[in-house]
């Protein structure tokens, strides 16, 4: 067992969770080996089915389930309540809907008719984060059962308990028993072993650079695909000729729960001819953000996740002062007995300290000017990382060429944080290997054949 606290109460234990070890992965991966073949051998509408009802179920359980999100993990309950979870039971249907319609390509060569069929790949090993875990299960879970895999799901400890509503709901929905799997604990003492297992034939995972290296090691010695979304270094780039009051609300806006979101926009890159007034309208919006409960709807910046994840911040600021950075705005901890740090923005000495670099996965921003466009795309493209960027220009050329030119998987021009789920979704460099989202990841979930008939003679 394990136990959990919500950063809404920290010195209050919120609930006690089963932990796994390898002899419940090893059980879980087998239901899910036993149950492959019949979930497999159903066609893609029959899937559908199952997955119609789950979003009907999940639709009827969004004010509960983000009830139980906000006090596991502490993101805004008007944003899970209205976005977030919602968002889960779309998942469903979305991927419902792309692989019942699915038709594989079709042509002539040679003679032959070239036939592409998608074959259902195998038991998955699915690994999501503690940020918006319920959607994020959802997202991986929904592409891997409407392929024809079965699931094993293993969350984070640290926001476990919606992973287990969503067994639940599964269980509800009528789905046949090992079909969807959920193993709670630590990676160290249940991930590792589902992981590393033969019998597991797709893993997703959502999480560190760090761990992700380690699935990876046993993913190849095993050749099993593996996908993986590591986070980001975002900038958000504002050119001379940008709408510089809305670009200023966005940036502002990073700071949302805590700045805990892999897709934030952490480096502010703005153009030195309006660095001043983009200053001054990042500060009136900053002030406008409310410290609070999570529940509350005037809140805008929550607790962060866990006392370590805390100290980490704080780490980062601190050896940014160290290093010479100057801290313009914020810069400490709001309460000793809460999980709240400040609103910080903070001028790098250089481009390449480790405020700039590297992830802080908290409400730390950073600002640095330019004055050749050439140069915000060099910054913006300075880091190993490549989620996503964000540029704010009032010039459509400028937004394609610029746009073009940033190295991130998303790029979003004069707008932030708008997503379509046949879009495909990943990172570059440390960000991220190979692509979710649509048709994209049910080809992962996939094993693709080729079917060649030769042609009749009959003319």
């Amino acid at each position: 067992m394990f136990k959990v606290h919500s950063p809404l109460k920290w010195e209050e234990e919120l609930a006690e969770v089963s932990a796994g070890d390898r002899n419940i992965s090893d059980l879980a991966v087998a239901s899910a080996s036993e149950a492959f073949k019949d979930w497999a051998n159903l066609s893609p509408q029959e899937r559908a089915s199952f997955l119609y009802r789950l979003a009907d179920l999940i639709d009827m359980e969004v004010p509960n389930i983000a009830r139980v999100e906000c006090t596991d993990m502490a993101m805004r309950y008007e944003s899970l309540l209205n976005r977030v979870i919602p968002r889960g039971a779309r998942n469903f249907r979305a991927y419902a809907d792309l692989a019942s319609e699915y038709q594989g390509r079709v042509w002539d060569s040679n003679g032959t008719t070239n036939l592409i069929q998608r074959l259902p790949a195998g038991p998955t090993v699915i690994i999501t984060p503690w940020n918006a875990p319920f959607m994020l299960a959802t997202w991986k879970v929904a592409p891997a059962l409407a392929a024809g895999n079965t699931v094993v799901l293993k969350p984070a400890e640290w926001a476990p308990l919606s992973a287990s509503i969503l067994a639940d709901l599964v269980d509800q929905a009528g789905f046949p028993p090992g079909v969807f799997n959920v193993v709670q604990g630590t990676g160290e003492e249940a991930g590792s072993f589902l992981t590393e297992d033969p019998k597991v034939r797709r893993i997703s995972f959502t999480g560190s650079c760090e761990t992700a290296r380690k699935i990876g090691i046993e993913a190849a010695k095993n050749i099993v695909p593996f996908t993986a979304e590591l986070g980001g270094k975002g900038a958000l780039v504002v050119l001379q000729d940008a709408d510089v009051e809305q670009a200023a609300i966005t940036a502002a806006g990073q700071y949302d729960d805590s700045g805990q979101v892999c897709l934030a926009a952490t480096r502010l890159i703005v153009a030195d001819e309006i660095s001043e007034h983009f200053l001054d309208c990042f500060y009136q919006n900053v002030d406008k953000h409310v410290l609070g409960s999570s529940f509350e709807d005037a809140t805008t910046i929550t607790p962060l996740i866990h006392p370590d994840h805390l100290q980490r911040v704080e780490a980062f600021v601190d050896r940014a002062v160290e290093n010479g950075d100057e801290i313009l705005r914020g810069g400490k901890r709001l309460d000793a007995e809460q999980l709240f740090y400040e609103p910080t923005l903070i001028k790098p000495a250089s481009n390449n300290s480790e405020i700039v670099q590297n992830e802080v996965f908290g409400p730390v921003l950073t600002f640095q000017t330019f004055e050749k466009e050439e140069e915000a795309i060099n910054l913006a493209n300075s880091t190993e990382y490549g989620l996503s960027a964000t540029l704010f220009t009032g010039s459509m050329e400028k937004a394609k060429t610029l746009g073009s030119a940033l190295r991130a998987g998303t790029v979003w021009v004069n707008c932030f944080l708008v997503r379509d789920l046949s879009a495909p979704f990943g990172g570059l460099g440390i960000s991220g290997l190979g692509r979710e989202g649509g048709d994209y990841a049910l080809d992962f979930h996939s094993d693709l054949k080729t079917l060649q008939i030769r042609n009749s003679d009959d003319s």
